[in-house]
């Protein structure tokens, strides 16, 4: 960890906790506690189309459109690759188009707009001028509804992880490399894809540096741990933790258990097969041998202080909802508690952590400063996009559960799986009611379990599906392991992954 980094990171954490004190001491949080509180029977009413809202020109999601394909495309250009490289020129990027569609709301919209911070309301037109009234809420949509959870739930499942460290150097079988995916399957769920991946990567990688075909085993990790293996709870990937935001009960997702038993276990299966039919045997003798000789057991460090305040984390995302009671009384916790309350364990895993762990680990902050600045571009920029579907969503032509499964599922492979997750959320919404079927935050319970299960398993089709996936891919071609170019990810990808995900959808949503 860089030297500023030690300083900057926990002063600016204590400066956070000490604002919020302050605020709650003006009644500030307490405040929005009581507006969401009584607000929440307008929920229902907030799922149909007020009036005078209207849904902004088509052409207004051009600036999210151009910056999933920058996500997508600059990084592989040999000209922007390296200038890509630095959060300042990604911030830049997302930032110069958000910049385009708040100026759309302030000097060309000119129409009410559904405002969702801190609840429910509806902001007409000004007569003349700026329309800062609808600009603001724009921007109070993205970022203070939406951002501001979503990056401090990651920046704390992140930071805490990265101060446990897993170290061996086991026999490299199939069996072993597959133990290391059923786990990360498991702890997926309960610390996100990215925590998990972090954990078990580096381990993995040391497992099998005495062989030489690696890059397979990489890659059904990433199938595996950085993506499929995160459905169980809001916290295991981020689109169901924004579903979570949108109303979706903490619990609901466990539900989806046998999608993700068959999906991991069949992905399982598939490379024990592979590896132990075709590349295991390729191996060379020497290699193997070595494998055999050089071992060490799986040595865990700084899990007494980090495991406890991961599981606080996991409490604090499930009790500390501000829209509900707090389990067995009557007080509604405060606004942004919720996330104040995960950046004090933050705080808890610097001080208590040790840094030599942290170094070890070669944990930056790298990273998730690249998340924040791609993503509050992202938030912003798809709100237009997330306005239209609310309004005209119903006349997409989706309306059963395999439809949402491709359509969300598919943009999810080559944009990125959280916003596409919340444009189908907000299309379903817009659907007529069916009495037949029971609705979870007014989505029909089986399409929200397609667009869950879509946008998750499918996040693996590609490196820039989901997050964790290029952070694997760099850590693994910095150890040594040639990764398959973009192209030849998707082939491992359309070979195995999409038949698996053919037979989920046969089975479990028609």
């Amino acid at each position: 960890m860089a030297p500023n980094q030690q300083f900057i990171v926990p002063a600016g954490l204590l400066a956070i906790i000490f604002g919020y004190v302050i605020a709650l001491g003006v009644g500030w949080p307490q405040a929005g506690t009581r507006e969401i509180v009584a607000a929440s029977h307008a929920a229902a009413e907030a799922r149909h189309t007020p009036v005078g809202v209207e849904a902004p020109p088509f052409w207004t999601v051009l600036p999210f459109i151009l910056l999933l394909v920058g996500i997508a495309v600059l990084p592989l250009l040999p000209h922007t690759s390296h200038w890509w490289e630095s959060n300042l020129n990604r911030f830049m990027v997302a930032g110069g188009l958000a910049g385009v569609t708040i100026a759309y709301y302030a000097f060309l919209h000119g129409a009410a707009v559904e405002g969702h911070w801190p609840v429910h309301h509806v902001v007409a037109p000004a007569e003349g001028g700026i329309q800062t009234g609808l600009a603001t809420t724009v921007l109070a949509n993205a970022l203070l509804q939406e951002f501001v959870p979503f990056i401090v739930l990651l920046f704390s499942l992140y930071t805490i992880s990265g101060g446990i460290r897993i170290t061996g150097d086991l026999r490299a079988r199939p069996t072993t490399n597959a133990a290391f995916m059923g786990i990360g399957s498991l702890l997926a769920s309960l610390i996100g894809t990215t925590g998990a991946a972090m954990l078990l990567i580096r381990p993995l990688l040391e497992t099998n540096r005495e062989r030489k075909h690696v890059a397979h085993t990489v890659v059904l990790f990433v199938f595996i741990v950085c993506n499929c293996g995160g459905c169980l709870l809001p916290i295991g990937d981020p689109p169901l933790f924004l579903g979570y935001l949108e109303g979706v009960p903490f619990m609901w997702t466990l539900r989806l258990w046998p999608a993700w038993l068959f999906v991991n276990g069949l992905l399982i299966v598939t490379y024990l097969l592979l590896d132990g039919l075709w590349f295991y045997r390729r191996e060379v003798k020497s290699d193997i041998e070595r494998d055999t000789r050089v071992t060490h057991r799986i040595r865990i460090a700084g899990w007494h202080v980090n495991a406890p305040v991961l599981m606080g984390v996991v409490l604090a995302v499930a009790l500390l909802d501000p829209g509900k009671s707090f389990p067995g009384t009557d007080w509604h916790p405060w606004m942004y508690l919720r996330e104040v309350v995960q950046l004090c364990l933050v705080g808890l895993s610097l001080w208590l952590g040790s840094r030599e762990i942290r170094d070890a680990n070669l944990f930056t902050y790298g990273a998730i400063i690249e998340v924040a600045a791609l993503f509050v571009g992202i938030f912003i920029c798809m709100q237009p996009a997330l306005q239209i579907l609310a309004v005209k969503g119903h006349e997409l032509g989706l309306t059963s559960p395999v439809h949402f499964f491709w359509a969300c599922g598919g943009l999810s492979g080559v944009l990125d799986n959280a916003p596409t997750y919340l444009v189908f959320f907000k299309a379903a919404q817009s659907l007529p009611d069916d009495s037949r079927v029971a609705t979870v935050a007014g989505v029909n319970s089986l399409i929200l379990v397609a667009i869950s299960l879509g946008s998750v398993f499918m996040g693996a089709m590609t490196y820039i599906g989901n997050g964790p996936n290029f952070m694997v891919r760099s850590i693994a071609e910095s150890s040594g392991v040639k990764m398959p170019s973009f192209f030849g990810y998707m082939i491992y990808s359309f070979l195995i992954l999409l038949p698996i995900l053919g037979l989920t959808v046969w089975l479990f949503l028609m």
